[in-house]
């Protein structure tokens, strides 16, 4: 039977990370995952080049049953402390808007890190290797794996979320934490593509592809709203990009999502056009959206594309700029786990200590990163959740 003071299943980007410091500061640990490559998650982050973190993280850009549970983690493991890190292994990285930050070259470059952390903590790697069952074994653990039981006095769970079945995530981690007496909450796929109904979306089919920036947002009554602006980008099957991306977190089925396509300075600059310009009202709005746009957007709105300037009416153009400025809109749904990027729900907080991550309810049990109930928006804040709790758990073990 083979023995090590800490399991830690799932070699993700939190499963690396903790088991890293944790074989640096002593620990003997046994880094167990089922899938046969390393990371895969980590590898498509951020379109191959890794968003691995964000300079202006904080506890508000978190969704939470217990928006304060993050707090202590983030706290004691800043952006700033990962830099240096990424700085120390010699990876060049580059800033992109609202203080993301991404590699220059590729995403390999934090595995080879993360590797290269866990071999200077004497970390063993048993890979593929799936893990049947766990049980409390004296004042430890016992693991079935696939290649034999191992005992350990604690045990890690950083098996990730559903989000992407098809490079191996599984509910490995939830089932666990039910099987140990923990609560959770209904996991749901967030930082997704919202979908529309096929027959009233059709008019907005041709427009797939088509990108803008948008205000966006969500939410009313005592819960409030939630608004972003960001780039929304059209589909097929309904709405994608940062915008929907992050308000998707948020909505809640059955409810409304409400987009401002165009700025409040449209109506000025619309009314000044009617005194100096001949151009026709569709010709005139593609100055200020994209010119498929404009055109689909006056058909729908039944409005007359091709009228002079001059000639068009006030309360035309009051009612083209006000649909413009509050298109509402009720998704039937998402795409779903195989595209979201992460999952909100997750293993109850309450159930946790924000100190070290581990469980209330058994000792020497830990959950870490993304099958904790903490959902960050998209921009690194979900990789900095992982490398925040892993060092906190790293640390406690």
């Amino acid at each position: 039977m083979h023995s090590c003071d800490v399991v830690v299943v799932g070699a993700g980007a939190a499963g690396l990370f903790c088991a890293g410091i944790a074989g640096q500061r002593g620990r003997r640990v046994l880094l167990i995952d089922h899938a046969e490559r390393l990371a895969e998650k980590i590898r498509i982050s951020g379109g191959g080049r890794c968003n691995f973190t964000n300079r202006e993280v904080t506890p508000a850009q978190f969704i939470s049953g217990n928006p304060h549970y993050c707090r202590s983690a983030l706290a004691r493991y800043t952006p700033a402390h990962f830099i240096e890190l990424v700085r120390r292994h010699g990876i060049a990285f580059h800033e992109k808007h609202r203080s993301q930050l991404f590699c220059d070259d590729s995403a390999e470059q934090i595995i080879r890190m993360l590797l290269a952390e866990c071999a200077a903590g004497g970390v063993e790697r048993w890979q593929p290797c799936s893990v049947s069952a766990v049980r409390q074994a004296g004042s430890g653990f016992e693991l079935d794996t696939s290649r034999g039981t191992v005992q350990a006095g604690r045990v890690v769970v950083a098996t990730g979320g559903l989000p992407v079945p098809k490079i191996g995530a599984t509910d490995w981690g939830l089932r666990l934490a039910r099987q140990f007496g923990h609560r959770v909450v209904e996991p749901r796929p967030a930082l997704v593509p919202l979908t529309f109904d096929p027959e009233a979306w059709a008019p907005f089919a041709a427009l797939a592809g088509l990108s803008l920036e948008v205000g966006i947002e969500t939410g009313e009554g005592k819960k409030g709203t939630t608004r972003f602006v960001e780039d929304l980008l059209f589909t097929h099957r309904g709405l994608s990009g940062p915008a929907v991306l992050q308000i998707s977190s948020y909505w809640q089925p059955g409810t409304a999502i409400r987009v401002a396509l165009a700025p409040a300075s449209l109506a000025d600059t619309l009314r000044q056009a009617k005194g100096r310009t001949q151009r026709h009202l569709a010709n005139e709005l593609a100055q200020h959206l994209p010119e498929r746009l404009a055109h689909t957007w006056l058909a729908l709105q039944q409005l007359p594309a091709d009228k002079p300037m001059p000639d068009v009416r006030d309360k035309d153009l009051a009612k083209l700029v006000d649909s413009l400025q509050r298109w509402s809109l009720q998704p039937t749904g998402t795409e779903g786990w195989r595209k979201a990027e992460v999952m909100a729900g997750g293993v109850d907080t309450r159930d946790l200590d924000s100190q070290g991550m581990g469980s209330k309810r058994v000792p020497g049990l830990h959950f870490i990163g993304e099958v904790v109930d903490v959902t960050g928006w998209l921009g690194g804040y979900n990789f900095q959740w992982a490398w925040a709790s892993a060092a906190a758990c790293a640390h406690a073990l």
